[in-house]
């Protein structure tokens, strides 16, 4: 088929590249010409999918990237990855909608559009349908196929990739349902259906609350268990080992990405316009999350002040600007947080990060540096906000004068814990 990936992000490239492998003619269009000029090169952003991937599709002309709109027209089945992140509380759903218009001028009948973007439950329905039937002039269902498939990439694991991760699959009736099913299952190893579009919509939101309450769960009680003098990671480590009715979680600096700080909250309010209650769950999960990078903050003020030091005029090395282990994902990563209330408190922040090679999403005070020997020495402190494999941890234990680890990763007469 001739397939259409609206999206070369985290989500459509892995998705268009595994199309095409395949064997299908993959366009992923992408408005962002930078990225795709990049792409046309040969040269990949996403960890998940080499270089040594994609440039052999790009030779054979299965996979090809563009900017250029025009590039959709005649697809057979189109599938929408783009971005939808929160607007003052509420979900901006324009890259939806934006994606939905482009498609609809060369909709034609038989085809096949699926969306993948997280989003509230009734989306495809009511936004997306109307949206593709009046650019269109085609009926949804009679004319066209539509159907939901919530992405499950979580980029930089390397055990469950978009092949043997089981895909849920929705379609507004029977023969959108068999059509998007067809489809992925060519794709992946397993794919459940559900009944509807508003199911596969509610799965993935449920997916990603599930994480985000659990996470703030273990985050508050990383700070009760602090004041009570009591380890909370052995905690965790001894409560793993009953073989049910546990599930680990670790606490952190806070969290990131599109799934946790975004996604819940598109849940939380869906149910306020349509039913006029709130999600407790999610504003209470919400509200410890998002404070975690104070926390962090507040306990490196409190090392200081126990060695007779003062934040301001002091060097602080930020280890991890990434918001996940061995990726380069900086999206609402804690880190931009915690550097930007040590640099308005005075200090000299730092930020080393093997993975993140530019500073997108970072504060331009922020100093970027290598994790140096002598970089660690120099710093009156270094807190380790995420512990990718690359760092040299007997480096940090050696030479850093006080380290605040938020992963639980080192211990030494020199180290404080989360």
């Amino acid at each position: 088929m001739h397939v259409v990936v609206v999206g070369q992000g985290y989500v459509g490239l892995p998705l268009a590249v595994r199309a095409a492998e395949v064997g299908h003619q993959v366009v992923g269009y992408e408005v962002d010409r930078r990225r795709v000029g990049r792409l046309v090169g040969g040269e990949s952003h996403v960890e998940d999918i080499p270089n040594a991937r994609l440039r052999p599709l790009l030779a054979s002309g299965a996979y090809r990237p563009s900017a250029d709109s025009t590039a959709m027209a005649g697809f057979d089945l189109a599938v929408i990855t783009v971005p939808t992140p929160l607007r003052d509380g509420a979900p901006d759903l324009s890259h939806i909608e934006a994606a939905g218009e482009g498609l609809a001028a060369h909709l034609r009948p038989g085809a096949t559009v699926v969306l993948e973007s997280t989003t509230y439950p009734g989306t495809t329905e009511e936004l997306l349908a109307p949206l593709l039937e009046k650019g269109s002039g085609l009926l949804a269902g009679s004319d066209f196929h539509l159907g939901y498939s919530p992405e499950r990439i979580d980029p930089g694991n390397p055990a469950w990739r978009l092949e043997n991760t089981p895909k849920i699959v929705s379609g507004i009736d029977g023969e959108s349902l068999r059509a998007v099913d067809n489809f992925y299952r060519e794709l992946v190893e397993h794919t459940v259906p559900v009944s509807s579009c508003k199911e596969a919509e509610l799965t993935k939101l449920l997916e990603n609350v599930f994480r985000h309450v659990n996470i703030a769960l273990v985050n508050e009680l990383a700070v009760l268990a602090h004041d009570l003098r009591i380890d909370i990671w052995e905690v965790i480590d001894a409560a793993a080992t009953k073989p049910f009715g546990f599930m680990r979680f670790s606490p952190g600096p806070g969290v990131g990405g599109h799934c946790l700080p975004i996604d819940p909250s598109f849940l939380s309010w869906r149910v306020e316009r349509a039913l006029g209650r709130s999600f407790r769950f999610v504003e209470l999960a919400n509200d410890v999350n998002s404070h975690m990078p104070d926390y962090v903050v507040r306990r490196l003020m409190e090392a200081f002040n126990g060695r007779r030091m003062a934040v301001r005029g002091s060097r602080v090395l930020l280890l991890g600007l990434a918001y996940k282990a061995n990726t380069s994902d900086v999206r609402e990563s804690p880190s931009a947080r915690v550097a930007e209330l040590l640099l308005d408190l005075g200090a000299e922040v730092r930020g080393a990060d093997p993975h993140v090679v530019n500073d997108i999403c970072t504060d331009p005070r922020l100093i970027r540096v290598e994790a140096t020997a002598e970089e660690i020495s120099g710093s009156d402190a270094v807190v380790l906000l995420m512990d990718h494999a690359d760092f040299d941890y007997e480096a940090i234990l050696e030479h850093a004068p006080y380290v605040l680890d938020c992963r639980s990763r080192l211990s030494g007469a020199n180290v404080d814990v989360l």
